[in-house]
C-alpha cells in the first residue's frame, strides 16, 4: 500500500534532488514491512507499506510467520521502484535495511521455517530470565537479564522443542534472514544480530558461551557485516522485477539505533526519544559501559556503541487507556476532547500517581513479573487525572533513565530529537520536555528508522564521505518544531516524581506474589491460532 498524502506529495516536488544517488530502505517492525525512497539530502520520495500479522498463540506469547517478513519486503519495495521513472531507477545506488529487534526464527537449508517467529515482546521466558540471567552476561553481551533479548526465548525453544534447533540449518534475526532473500547468503550486521543478546559485544562476534545458552552452534548463526558495509549484492532476478541494478545490499541496524540515526542524534550530548508502542531513548559511546539500567548496542557509526534506556509502556499505555475507559465510539483513537480535559488539570494530577508497568518494566528494574499501579484515587479524580497520570509517569521514569545514560558517557545530554507517534499528541510532548527538563525537537520524517537504514545505504555511496554514517545523518536528518520545557512545572514534577520513585520497591513482592498466583490458576482466556506455515 503506497502513502503518497498531498502534504508530502507537495513537499516532495519542491525538494526532490534533480541528480546524486537515490537509496531504498526497508524497516520490517513488529506491525508491517515499511519501505521508502530517499535522496542524498535526506529527502523520503515514496513511502509503501503492507502489515504483518501478529499471533499471540498463549498468553504472554508473540509470533510472527516469518514468510511475511519476506514476502512484505518483496511487496514494498515493488511498490516504491514501480513509482520511480527508468532514469530515477538508474540512479538506485544501494539497499539499506533496519528491522524489529531481538526477534529470530529457524530456517531450513532452504530459508523455510522451521517454526513461527519468536518477537521481542514475547514473555514465554520468566523461567530462563532467572536461571541464565546475571551480571557476567550483562557485562559480556551489553543486555541485562530481561524480557527482549533472544538468547532466553532461544534458551526457551532448546528446552521445550529441542528437535527445532536440532534440525535447524540457521537461526536468523529479522534483518539476516531478509539480507538472505536479497543476496542469497545467510548474512546479517553486526549491529543487527547483537540484539539477540547471544554476542561478546566488545569483540562484535558470537560469544561462545551464549551461544550454549541459547541452544545453538556458531555455524547455524550468520555471518557478520560492519554496518554501512556490503553484504552482498541484490539477486538480478530481483534486479529485473524491480528494474534497478544488482545493487549492494548495505548492512544496516537494529530499529532502535536506526532511529538515532535518522534523527541525527550522532554524539553524546544529543539523545533520541522514540514515543511509539514502547518508549526508548539513547545516545551514542565511543566507549564500552554497561549498566544496570540502559543497555549497550553495537552502533550503526562503525566502533561506537548506543547506550539505551526502554520502557515497555508507551504509546500503547496511551491507547489501551482510551480504548478501555475512553470514548467508545473512538475504539482508542486520539480523543481531543480527552486531551484537552487533561491539560487543564495541574502538575501531579493533584495526588494521583502512576507506576506505568502494565507489560513489566524494563530500564531501571528488568523485571518481568512487575505490573502497573495507579496510587491516590480519590473521589475528586476523574478518567482526565488517570490520562494525565500516566503521561506523566512515562516521563518522570524516562527523566530517571536519562541520569543513567549521562552517567554512562559522562555528558550532560542537552536536547533530545524525537519521533513515533507519541510525538502528534500536544499534550503528550510538553509533559515530556517538562518533566525531562529538556528541549524537545521533532523529526519531520515518519519512518525515521527506515531513514537511519537510508543514511547507512546512503554513506556507503561515499557521497559523503568514506562511508561516514555521522555526516551523511547530519546532512539527512530533517526537523520541525522544538518544544521548550516549562522549568516551574518541572520543579513541581521533581516533587512528585520523588514519590513515584518510591511505589516500585515498596510493591516488588506484591508483584512476584501476583505473578505466582496467576501460574496457580493460569488464565482462561481464549487463545488465538498461531499461523500455518
Amino acid at each position: 500500500m503506497l502513502f503518497n498524502d498531498e502534504k508530502r506529495k507537495n513537499m516532495s516536488e519542491k525538494k526532490h534532488l534533480t541528480d546524486g544517488p537515490l537509496v531504498l530502505a526497508l524497516d520490517s517492525s513488529t506491525t508491517s514491512t515499511k519501505a521508502i525512497v530517499v535522496d542524498a539530502a535526506g529527502n523520503v520520495w515514496y513511502t509503501a507499506k503492507e502489515n504483518i500479522q501478529l499471533h499471540t498463540p498463549a498468553m504472554d506469547y508473540y509470533e510472527h510467520n516469518p514468510i511475511r517478513w519476506w514476502e512484505t519486503s518483496r511487496a514494498v519495495l515493488a511498490q516504491v521502484t514501480s513509482q520511480l521513472s527508468p532514469a530515477q531507477r538508474e540512479r538506485v545506488a544501494a539497499i539499506g535495511l533496519t528491522h524489529q529487534r531481538e526477534t529470530f526464527a529457524p530456517f531450513d537449508k532452504n530459508g523455510q521455517p522451521l517454526r513461527n517467529g519468536i518477537l521481542w515482546l514475547d514473555g514465554r521466558a520468566t523461567e530462563q530470565i532467572r536461571r541464565y540471567g546475571n551480571d557476567h552476561i550483562h557485562e559480556l553481551s551489553g543486555k541485562p537479564a530481561g524480557v527482549t533479548p533472544g538468547i532466553y526465548k532461544m534458551a526457551w525453544v532448546k528446552e521445550h522443542e529441542p528437535e527445532i534447533f536440532q534440525n535447524a540449518y540457521k537461526v536468523m534475526d529479522v534483518h539476516g534472514y531478509i539480507a538472505w532473500q536479497l543476496t542469497g547468503k545467510p548474512v546479517s550486521s553486526q549491529a543487527a544480530a547483537d540484539s539477540l543478546g547471544l554476542f561478546d559485544i566488545q569483540k562484535r562476534d558470537w560469544a561462545p558461551e551464549l551461544l550454549e545458552i541459547a541452544g545453538v552452534k556458531r555455524e547455524q548463526m550468520p555471518d557478520l557485516v560492519v554496518p554501512s558495509h556490503e553484504m552482498g549484492t541484490l539477486k538480478r532476478e530481483l534486479a529485473e522485477e524491480w528494474g534497478i541494478k544488482p545493487v549492494p545490499i548495505i548492512a544496516g541496524l537494529g530499529d532502535g539505533q536506526a532511529a538515532g540515526i535518522g534523527a541525527a542524534a550522532v554524539t553524546p550530548d544529543v539523545g533520541f526519544l522514540n514515543l511509539g508502542t514502547a518508549v526508548n531513548a539513547g545516545v551514542e559511546s565511543p566507549i564500552y559501559k554497561y549498566d544496570k539500567v540502559f543497555r549497550t548496542h553495537v552502533s550503526g557509526i562503525p566502533d561506537n556503541y548506543v547506550f539505551e534506556v526502554l520502557q515497555s509502556s508507551g504509546s500503547y499505555l496511551a491507547g489501551w487507556f482510551r480504548e478501555t475507559l475512553g470514548d467508545p465510539k473512538l475504539l482508542g483513537e486520539p480523543d481531543p476532547a480527552l486531551d484537552e480535559a487533561a491539560a487543564k488539570i495541574p502538575p501531579g494530577c493533584e495526588g494521583l500517581v502512576t507506576l506505568p508497568y502494565w507489560n513489566a518494566v524494563q530500564s531501571p528494574y528488568w523485571d518481568s513479573v512487575a505490573r502497573g499501579a495507579v496510587v491516590g484515587w480519590r473521589g475528586t479524580h476523574s478518567r482526565a487525572h488517570m490520562y494525565r497520570s500516566i503521561l506523566e509517569s512515562i516521563g518522570f521514569e524516562m527523566r530517571f533513565n536519562l541520569d543513567s545514560l549521562e552517567r554512562g558517557t559522562g555528558t550532560k545530554i542537552t536536547s533530545l530529537r524525537a519521533m513515533g507517534g507519541g510525538t502528534r499528541s500536544k499534550l503528550w510532548r510538553q509533559i515530556m520536555a517538562d518533566t525531562t527538563a529538556l528541549p524537545i525537537t521533532i523529526c519531520l520524517e515518519d519512518e525515521i528508522s527506515a531513514l537511519g537504514a537510508a543514511v547507512l545505504a546512503m554513506a556507503s555511496t561515499g557521497v559523503y564521505g568514506d562511508n561516514d554514517v555521522a555526516n551523511a545523518a547530519r546532512h539527512m536528518a530533517q526537523y520541525g518544531e522544538t518544544i521548550e520545557p516549562d522549568m516551574d512545572k518541572h520543579e513541581q514534577y521533581r516533587d512528585v516524581a520523588k514519590i513515584q520513585r518510591t511505589l516500585y520497591p515498596k510493591l516488588k513482592d506484591t508483584f512476584e506474589s501476583l505473578y505466582e498466583l496467576a501460574q496457580k490458576y493460569p488464565s482462561t482466556r481464549p487463545k488465538s491460532p498461531a499461523a500455518e506455515l
